[in-house]
């Protein structure tokens, strides 16, 4: 479908735009594209010497027909003065041939001298524009170094830092751990007051703290049940209702038994004394 496929190549060619964005430093590319001008301006130089050689290598044939033509015009004139007009013709015909080459070679020396004196004003103008590329490149490159370092000076002092949020939620998990940790410390050492917890350590029945509830409940009703007792053997306290009946009656009847021997013993004594 043209529709999806032509949205699908839209949203990669935007996430590699991204990813190319975040990876792109500006000093690099900066140096780079410096480079590119410098090997510009050597590729012109290069262009500019071929140039030169093959004007050079033109004038070099230039002078050796030159020579050939002086030496042609010489030979004619020693043939036609020996007589020998058919020689001198044919002197005459390759001088005219060599003068002809002298001419298409003037030509092109001049094209190549034209093309020199073109390249070599491209040249300077190269020159000059990377001279000016290259001091604008040292101070845009200053200028984003001290806004990048301005930047993090900025971001390390707010916080708002990638690294240094990393730091901020370090250290705030930490706190939250340190403030867990503590309250956890407290509610142990709360319940451990309170007789809670019991140590786990300690050889015993296993039992929890309901039973031991039971245990001391019992254990005091049987001391209170005890003392009862002992409270009524002594006469100090009143028996439990179970024995109030006969223990009463006992005890009533004894006491008056008690008194009445007291009695007798009291006036055998006084009738012993009497004369």
């Amino acid at each position: 479908m043209p529709g999806l496929s032509g949205r699908m190549s839209t949203v990669v060619k935007a996430k590699i735009s991204k990813l190319l964005d975040r990876a792109e430093d500006p000093a690099e590319t900066l140096e780079y594209s410096y480079q590119k001008q410098i090997e510009l301006l050597q590729n012109v130089k290069k262009g500019i010497a071929d140039v030169v050689t093959s004007k050079k290598r033109l004038q070099l044939q230039e002078e050796k027909l030159q020579q050939q033509m002086l030496k042609l015009d010489t030979q004619a004139r020693q043939a036609l003065a020996a007589g020998n007009e058919e020689l001198a013709r044919v002197a005459l015909e390759r001088k005219n041939v060599a003068q002809t080459e002298l001419q298409s070679l003037d030509g092109q020396i001049a094209q190549l001298e034209q093309q020199q004196e073109q390249m070599t004003a491209s040249e300077q103008k190269l020159r000059t524009k990377i001279e000016q590329f290259r001091s604008k490149k040292e101070v845009i490159k200053a200028q984003y170094s001290a806004a990048e370092a301005q930047v993090r000076i900025s971001e390390a002092a707010t916080g708002v830092g990638e690294e240094m949020a990393d730091v901020g939620l370090a250290m705030q998990r930490a706190l939250d751990k340190t403030e867990n940790m503590k309250a956890r410390a407290d509610a142990v050492q709360e319940l451990e007051a309170a007789g809670t917890f019991e140590d786990l350590t300690a050889l015993g029945s296993g039992e929890d703290d309901i039973d031991r509830q039971l245990r001391q409940l019992s254990s005091s009703s049987a001391v209170d049940e005890e003392l009862a007792k002992m409270k009524a053997e002594l006469g100090t306290g009143s028996a439990p209702a179970g024995e109030l009946g006969a223990g009463g009656a006992g005890g009533g009847a004894g006491a008056s038994g008690a008194a009445g021997g007291a009695a007798q013993q009291q006036a055998g004594a006084s009738e012993g004394q009497a004369p």
